[in-house]
Order: structure tokens, then C-alpha cells, then sequence
């Protein structure tokens, strides 16, 4: 497993009986997380929580807030800054298990000693447009979400990123791909975090285990010549590594010779010791 075990704004503190106590910043957040099936004992430290998410059996839910000091602020992670705002849906605006693909991102653009072009779809709040812009690649960010979009500006701005080479872009991934793929348009890296479930901005309908392997297969063309890496990161417990490291080797890897890889990704728990599994990502990247 590869650990994000660099913050140091962000800790998970604890985790149990399907809920887990994190930091963000000074803010503590209690929040539910269906992979914690385990029933330790709570300490003391969970009724200094500043809000807590509660699932309604009709579906969604809402904070439950103590003394929330505000409603956003921001946490670091090296040089880049993001918004947090607890939100209607249980999420902050930032998942920070992927600081360990954020690093992996980083490392290959710095090391590639060449003008990299990156494609990041279902981009969200912009973590790894971030990442990606600040080692210098230019950076293709598309999200069906507009508000999401929106937010991620924010975040290059706190991070001293608004006048990097960045499209932001609002459209559905699939359409936005196909558009690309007859423009002409090539990319040295592509990055993709689908969520499960969703929705485009025209009321298409995303479905992970039923699209990603066609959606995958259709990027591949939309790599260039001399491409440097393809990253398919994925929450959805049906779909383990090995099945995505399958899926990027019978169409990425059967155009490009490389590495194929996967793993699970996760956070240290301060309170046990142990990891708490965040999901999968399979990454194909350049033998140079």
C-alpha cells in the first residue's frame, strides 16, 4: 500500500465503528467512512469534534456542528493551498489520500526534462492540476461540475497558481476526450479519478464498473507519441487494483511499452498505528 504519510495539516486521529475523527488544520471532523467495520473504543478526544456528518436513512445527511470556528479555511500540503468547506454531501473538498499521486505526478513531470502536457479528468477541486502546474506542465482541468471547477481556481489562486498554464474546463469527460481526439489535441500525461456514480452536466449518466474500461480505452488516444504516464485512481471497493492494473495493461499498455502497476492507497491512523485503505490506483508510466 502507499501511504500519504507526509501531511502535516491533515491526520486522521482515530477511526471506529464506521466513523473516523480527523484534522484539517485545527478543525476536527468526525465523519463516516463505510470501510471501518472495526469497534474499538472511543477516547475522549472524538466529543472535541467541531461537527459531525450524520447519513440519513432517506440518503445524504448533514453536519451535526458543535462550535465550527467557520465555515472554510485552508490547509497546506508543500507549496500547494486548498479550500476546505464542509459540504452537503459528507466531502471537504479534498480527498488527501491522493497527495501520495500528487507526488507521483510531480516527480515524473520534474524528472522528464521536457515540455509535459497533462489531461486531468474528473479533475474535482484541482489536487493534482495543482501538483502538476506547479512542477510546471501544462494542464487541461475538466469537471462536469461547475461549482467544482470553480473551486479549484480558488485553490491555484491560494496557491500562487492563477497564471499558470492551466484550461479549466466544464464538460462531461467522455465528450470532452472525443472532441480532443478529433482536434488533434495530445497529451503527455493523463490523470483520471472517477467518482462511482455521477451525473454530466447534460444529465449524462456515469456508472464506474459499467464505463471506465471503455473510457480508458478510449484516452489511449489521446496520448501523444512520447508519453509519460497514465493514472486511473478509483473508490470503488468492486474494483480492486488488480482489476484496474488489467485494465490500463489491455489498452494503454498494449499501445505503449511501460510499466503497469497498482496498488491500494491510504492514510496513517495516529490513535492505532495502522492505515485506513482510501482506495485503489493503477498507474502505466514511460520505462525512461
Amino acid at each position: 500500500m502507499r501511504i500519504a504519510e507526509n501531511w502535516k495539516d491533515f491526520e486522521v486521529l482515530d477511526t471506529t465503528s464506521g466513523e473516523k475523527l480527523e484534522r484539517w488544520g485545527d478543525v476536527l471532523l468526525a465523519r463516516p467512512d463505510p470501510q471501518i467495520i472495526w469497534k474499538t473504543p472511543k477516547s475522549k478526544q472524538w466529543e472535541k469534534a467541531n461537527a459531525r456528518y450524520h447519513r440519513s436513512s432517506s440518503g445524504g445527511g448533514q453536519w451535526q456542528v458543535k462550535n465550527m470556528p467557520k465555515d472554510s479555511w485552508t490547509v497546506n500540503y508543500g507549496d500547494l493551498k486548498f479550500k476546505i468547506s464542509p459540504t452537503s454531501f459528507k466531502h471537504t473538498g479534498l480527498f488527501p489520500e491522493q497527495a501520495v499521486n500528487w507526488d507521483f505526478v510531480d516527480k515524473k513531470i520534474r524528472n522528464a526534462g521536457r515540455e509535459i502536457k497533462v489531461l486531468n479528468l474528473f479533475a474535482y477541486t484541482g489536487g493534482a492540476t495543482l501538483a502538476a502546474a506547479n512542477a510546471g506542465a501544462k494542464v487541461t482541468h475538466v469537471d462536469a461540475s461547475k461549482g467544482m471547477v470553480t473551486w479549484a481556481r480558488e485553490n491555484a489562486k491560494l496557491s500562487g497558481l492563477e497564471d499558470k498554464p492551466v484550461r479549466w474546463i466544464v464538460d462531461d469527460c467522455i465528450k470532452f476526450v472525443e472532441r480532443e481526439i478529433r482536434r488533434g489535441n495530445l497529451y503527455d500525461g493523463i490523470i483520471m479519478d472517477p467518482p462511482s456514480y455521477g451525473r454530466g452536466p447534460g444529465g449524462e449518466v456515469w456508472k464506474l464498473e459499467e464505463q471506465v474500461y471503455d473510457l480508458v480505452d478510449l484516452c489511449k488516444d489521446v496520448m501523444s507519441d512520447n508519453p509519460l504516464f497514465f493514472l486511473l485512481n478509483s473508490y470503488t471497493t468492486g474494483l480492486s487494483p488488480s482489476v484496474m492494473e488489467y485494465t490500463i495493461a489491455m489498452t494503454v499498455g498494449k499501445k505503449y511499452k511501460g510499466k503497469v502497476s497498482s496498488s491500494e492507497i491510504g492514510l496513517p491512523v495516529k490513535a492505532s498505528g495502522c492505515v485506513l485503505p482510501c482506495g485503489s490506483t493503477a498507474i502505466w508510466e514511460s520505462e525512461k
